[in-house]
């Protein structure tokens, strides 16, 4: 692929969300998604190779517990942070000692990785700690012409982030949820620390706010949610709405979307629909709180750093500053 081994950024499908690609080993390249994203300094980015044969030119270990875990979910959702090589530029790991591994599993990811030959540094393709995006337009919608090209697969089949696993000191520790579960990593490798620990690796997705909106979003339960907007229509204040069934009656001022109760199409269609949501001119965005079973630990999760994007400023600069 020229543009990427011209140094320039290419936005390409994931089955996860869309990335913003560049050459991993270019440290000038790499500097252009932080530009173009906003992207805190110390903030790492996921290198991604088109199969595990790549991998030993980018990490120093591989543990048994992630061997594991590659031949069970490669191609697929599920990054690895492993100890890096030698090589490794440290704008790509944030300046730490461990690199974020994926290997993803969209045809259309596939075919650049291999057509390009070597890691692709691509965290998602959107402004820093903003909804991701799912679909090519709300790539160009995030980043304009700061990406050269950008490739259009479709909509991406899971529509959230990939589960990020550590595998490090003889430890297996889940830093973010995703569509593989915890029972699923644990009913494989036997014990999982679960969350980040004082010396746990910074990992993309971790800041407290994140995967926001534009809008104020607030999570409500469903208790309480028609009282909620019927008190905000009624205050002359438009409100939107993310629930997991319709209306009960007609609200003034509310539009209202019905993600259903479906685990995997409400996680699919849910950055689109807080998209849509965000562009209705509303006051705020309530969202119906989500079940509290595990299975939807990775949606709780990205609702739950959106919520707390609306109560704290998003971060301007991590211990490095932002990129200039």
């Amino acid at each position: 692929m020229e543009v990427l081994r011209a140094g320039e950024l290419v936005a390409f499908p994931t089955e996860t969300v869309y990335g913003v690609g560049a050459n991993a080993s270019d440290p000038s390249a790499v500097r252009k998604i932080f530009v173009a994203k906003g992207r805190p300094a110390n903030h790492p980015v996921i290198v991604h190779l088109d199969s595990v044969r790549y991998l030993h030119r980018w990490v120093s270990e591989v543990p048994a517990a992630a061997q594991q875990l590659a031949e069970r979910f490669w191609p697929g959702p599920l990054t690895l942070v492993l100890p890096r090589g030698p090589n490794v530029q440290d704008i790509v790991t944030g300046g730490q000692n461990t690199i974020a591994i994926r290997v993803p599993s969209h045809p259309m990811a596939q075919q650049l990785l291999t057509a390009f030959g070597g890691g692709i540094a691509a965290p998602s393709a959107n402004r820093f700690g903003r909804l991701s995006p799912t679909r090519a337009e709300h790539v160009r919608e995030e980043l304009g012409d700061s990406v050269k090209m950008i490739l259009d697969g479709g909509e991406s089949s899971i529509g959230l982030e990939s589960t990020i696993v550590a595998c490090l000191d003889g430890r297996v520790r889940l830093l973010r949820p995703g569509a593989i579960t915890l029972a699923q990593i644990k009913g494989l490798v036997g014990e999982v620390d679960v969350g980040p620990a004082p010396d746990s690796p910074r990992v993309p997705g971790s800041t407290p706010a994140h995967y926001a909106p534009m809008t104020t979003l607030e999570l409500v339960p469903i208790e309480v949610l028609e009282e909620q907007v019927a008190n905000l229509a009624a205050a002359g204040r438009k409100v939107a709405v993310l629930a997991m069934r319709p209306p009960l009656r007609a609200h003034r001022n509310a539009t209202w979307i019905n993600a259903g109760k479906k685990l995997e199409t409400y996680a699919h269609n849910l950055y689109s629909h807080l998209r849509s949501l965000d562009k209705v001119g509303a006051s705020r965005i309530l969202v119906q709180t989500v079940p509290a079973e595990d299975r939807w630990e990775a949606v709780r999760d990205r609702l739950t750093r959106a919520a707390a994007s609306s109560t704290e400023p998003l971060p301007e600069d991590g211990a490095g500053g932002v990129l200039p």
